[in-house]
This record gives structure tokens, C-alpha cells and sequence, in this order.
């Protein structure tokens, strides 16, 4: 649960407001906030390809959070591009040091340039994917039930994935996404470590199951035994199913 800096945080503005430059209505944000952890500072989707930044600063002066390591593992987990953006601070003001994009694969440090790797290939969603896409739909609930969101995360092993203002207080929620055929999520085993590691913000905590389905699936009755189930593909139409919240209970 790092804070960033004010320098930070208005070199982030800059990198950002570049690539939306860019990019134009093309783009499609996954993390554009700086709520914690941060293992990546940026990322969205361009095309069929999703891409994840993590800033430098060439003068080594600003304080940078999240490690390289525990980027490139996230990176991995999703199939996604891992990019660094160098960024320079001339005369108090930030700006991109590397031309175009402002890009630079985090592993070989050659230019990247966006449009040149997107493809019209099939993609199918990783497990990141339908769980950002889970908490999204999750948080979107929660706003629209007049609550008011405090923090999110979609990181598939990290918990809780939100925190919002509930009628009692602060109160946190767990989310899990499943894939058709099967019906629903199932809790963790450590919920009873987790509520006492959040018990000093809030001790309400809740369950969140949703459910995808792609929009072309024939809903074999028979597809758990014989594998005829249509994949969630990136940019592809899916349904989703959701409930609502589900209230733990804690002895």
C-alpha cells in the first residue's frame, strides 16, 4: 500500500495524457488511477494486444514504486506487452525522453510501437483480463447502489479486490470470475485470515461471483464432458451474470 509522490504523480499525468495522444479513441484503459499495489503504472488495450507500462525517470531522481520483477510476472500472467517509458524532467516540467510512443520493451529495451504489433487475430481473454473485466462490473454495481468506491484491484491473487464506503462503513469485497460452463465462484479457504488483516480499515467484508459467457457459445448441455464451449476472445462479445453482493459471515 505505497503513496506516491506529487512528482510522481504528475509525471504519470504526462505519460498518460501522451499516449491518449497517440493513440486517440482507440485505446482502452485498464489502469488509469494510482491506487496501490501498483505493479504496473499504466495499461490498456490497443486492438487485440494489451499493453503495460511501468515509468523511468533517465535522471534517476524520482521515486519510483513497484519493482521490475513483479512487473514482468504480471506481464507473463496476461500476455501482455511489458513496456518501459523513460521519462525526462526539464525545468520542472515531464516529458516522454523516447520519441513516438514514448516506449521501450521492458525486456529487450528496442522501441515499441503499438500499431505494429496489433493483428486481427483471435486472442482469447487470460485469467487478468476476466478478472479486471469482473471487477469492473462489480464496482459499477456498487456505484449504482449509491455507494462510493475508496480503492480497486484487479490482480487475480491479490485480495481484496475493493474497498467502497458502505451504510456501515468501510467494507471491502472479494471478487472471483468464472468461465461458462461452470456456474459460479467459489470462495477462498483464507477468509477468515483476510478479515482480520482488514479489520483495522473494515470489518464488513463480501463475496462477489461473476460469471462469462461468450455471446457465440451454443450452451451444449453436455459441454463440460465433450468441450464444446465458445472461448472468451479479446474485443469479442461476452455476457456476464452477476447477483450482487454476498455478506460473509465471521465467527
Amino acid at each position: 500500500m505505497v503513496e506516491v509522490s506529487d512528482d510522481f504523480e504528475r509525471c504519470w499525468q504526462v505519460a498518460g495524457l501522451h499516449l491518449q495522444k497517440q493513440a486517440g479513441k482507440n485505446i482502452r484503459w485498464l489502469r488509469d488511477h494510482l491506487d496501490p499495489p501498483l505493479l504496473e503504472h499504466l495499461s490498456f488495450i490497443f486492438g487485440n494486444q494489451l499493453f503495460f507500462i511501468q515509468l523511468r525517470d533517465v535522471n534517476h531522481h524520482l521515486d519510483i514504486p513497484g519493482t521490475l520483477e513483479g512487473f514482468l510476472s504480471l506481464t507473463n500472467s496476461c500476455q501482455g506487452n511489458p513496456c518501459v517509458m523513460p521519462m525526462r524532467k526539464t525545468l520542472g516540467e515531464w516529458a516522454p525522453a523516447e520519441k513516438g510512443w514514448g516506449l521501450l520493451n521492458a525486456r529487450t529495451w528496442r522501441s515499441v510501437n503499438p500499431p505494429d504489433i496489433i493483428s486481427d487475430d483471435q486472442i482469447e481473454m487470460s485469467d487478468w483480463e476476466i478478472q479486471d473485466f469482473a471487477v469492473q462490473v462489480v464496482r459499477n454495481r456498487i456505484e449504482k447502489d449509491g455507494h462510493t468506491l475508496m480503492s480497486w484491484q484487479s490482480y487475480p491473487h491479490i485480495d481484496p479486490s475493493i474497498w467502497f464506503e458502505g451504510p456501515e462503513g468501510p467494507a471491502w469485497v472479494v471478487v472471483r470470475a468464472v468461465r461458462y460452463p461452470l456456474k459460479k465462484a467459489e470462495k477462498p479457504d483464507n477468509l477468515p485470515e483476510l478479515q482480520k488483516s482488514c479489520s483495522a480499515v473494515g470489518s464488513i467484508g463480501n463475496f462477489a461471483s461473476v460469471l462469462f459467457t461468450s455471446w457465440h457459445d451454443p450452451f451444449d448441455a453436455l459441454a463440460e464432458q465433450n468441450g464444446n464451449i465458445a472461448p472468451l476472445y479479446r474485443g469479442e462479445k461476452i455476457n456476464t451474470q452477476y447477483k450482487g453482493l454476498q455478506r460473509l459471515a465471521f465467527s
